[in-house]
């Protein structure tokens, strides 16, 4: 079976991934979830707004009943939800049906155990997929799970508001956005969350998501993705633009000027705000962020922790250090007060709460935060990534190392990061520097050890 990847299951619908597959998947899942718990429970099932989800969902469920295990169904909900619904009721685990950011021939399934911590690989999700590649059938529970439905939105309203500035809630303050749904799921998370809040204006851009097609790909890591953003927030004069991915974890925020915000400058310039009422309190971010989130966590006398990339290290960084926030390069922003997971909902909330702080446009915030200039993620094709990555190193021998994730070379006056993909075959760059000069001078020397140079 080809459908399980790194952090979560995801492929092409209907081949490899179908009913029969999640049917598999829910009744590994479920005997995974109930021998940890090690007593009856239930799991937290919801679904994006893909045409495949809902069959898919329904072949999950019989799989997860025929487990022993009981089912809560949340419906239609952005990813993020499934965290909230697990920690709020007390479940076992939960899985959203979704794949993402993918193109619409695509699904897949995001597993968590108990209080919403992640199921990837090397923490039990290669035992779901042997349990599922068993080619004898799985006994089945003597006695069958129990299947409730509940709506949680007003619940999940509260819980996300607690990161919207009371201001802006009652209409004190009033705050223009640019919102691109992306055809996702948020375009029925807004609308149940924000649409009413008397404090904000939003301009809903690509929020039809019944239809089963995007208008542009729902993932607003690509630059070209945000152009309906931007048009946007320059026509309307908006205070910001946001865009999400397809199941409204992840966002990419824009200024009022129309400039994409790299997340590692908007993870600095909340950092300081998260930190105000923490003693020695710590900021976690993952370690190709520029090292204006080490300077602002810092000067804001905090502690500032690198992660390796992906979620499941994230989440697990930020609960070693009971840090208040983390952000990620890729759009995921996490916290705390939210079981240490992510959400692009509180990420909105957090930022628009930010802007209304201050008198000062977003791009003035923003601007003493940009301090170093940046490579971008380029990527490599290599046929020997390890090799590659010594030969890297072995070019920089007075360079300080770190091997947290891949390489980290510090020059001093340049630094740079190579690590392998979690979900593609290749090396990812990241490199810094004091000026777009030295960046292209010193990513042009780089990239005689990592291959070819892919551009997409």
């Amino acid at each position: 079976m080809t459908v399980f990847k790194a952090y979560d299951v995801r492929a092409v619908y209907p081949e490899p991934l179908n009913e029969e597959t999640a049917r598999k998947i829910g009744l590994a899942t479920g005997r995974l979830l109930l021998a940890e718990s090690e007593e009856q429970g239930a799991i937290v099932v919801g679904h994006d707004m893909r045409p495949s989800s809902p069959s898919l969902v329904e072949a999950l469920k019989e799989g997860i009943l025929s487990s022993g295990a009981d089912v809560i169904d949340v419906g239609l909900v952005d990813t993020p939800f499934i965290a909230f619904a697990v920690n709020y009721l007390g479940a076992i685990g939960g899985i959203q049906t979704t794949a993402s950011h993918n193109p619409i021939q695509y699904n897949g399934f995001k597993i968590c155990r108990a209080k919403a911590k992640p199921v990837g690989m090397g923490t039990g999700l290669e035992k779901i997929e042997e349990m599922a590649n068993d080619r004898d059938e799985p006994t089945i529970a003597t006695v069958r799970g129990a299947e409730t439905s509940v709506d949680l939105w007003e619940q999940y309203k509260g819980h996300v508001f607690t990161y919207l500035d009371p201001r802006i809630q009652s209409g004190e303050i009033v705050i223009k956005a640019a919102f691109d749904a992306s055809n996702g799921m948020a375009g029925t998370m807004v609308p149940k969350l924000f649409r009413d809040v008397k404090g904000l204006e939003l301009i809903e851009i690509n929020f039809e998501n019944d239809k089963g097609e995007f208008v542009h790909e729902p993932n607003p890591l690509v630059d070209s993705n945000l152009q309906q953003t931007i048009d946007a927030v320059k026509d309307c004069d908006c205070d910001l633009g946001i865009c999400f991915d397809g199941d409204a974890d992840r966002c990419m925020v824009v200024d009022e000027k129309g400039v994409i915000v790299g997340c590692d400058l908007i993870t600095a310039w909340l950092a300081p705000k998260f930190l105000e009422n923490e003693e020695n309190g710590s900021i976690v971010f993952d370690l190709r962020s520029s090292h204006a989130v080490t300077n602002a966590i810092e000067h804001a006398g905090g502690s500032a922790v690198k992660s390796r990339v992906g979620h499941v290290f994230m989440k697990q960084a930020m609960a070693e250090h009971d840090a208040p926030f983390g952000g990620e390069l890729s759009g995921h922003f996490y916290f705390r007060d939210n079981f240490y997971a992510d959400s692009g909902a509180m990420a909105f909330a957090s930022v628009v709460s930010a802007i209304a702080e201050s008198d000062s446009p977003m791009s003035s915030q923003i601007a003493p935060y940009k301090t170093y200039c940046q490579s971008g993620e380029i990527n490599f094709e290599t046929p020997d990534k390890d090799a590659a990555m010594a030969m890297l190193v072995a070019a920089y021998p007075d360079a300080n190392v770190d091997r947290l994730d891949g390489v980290t070379v510090d020059c001093g006056d340049w630094w740079c990061n190579v690590r392998a993909s979690n979900t593609e075959p290749l090396l990812r760059l990241n490199l810094e520097s004091s000026s777009d000069a030295e960046v292209s001078t010193r990513v042009a020397e780089v990239s005689n050890f990592l291959g070819t140079r892919v551009d997409h």
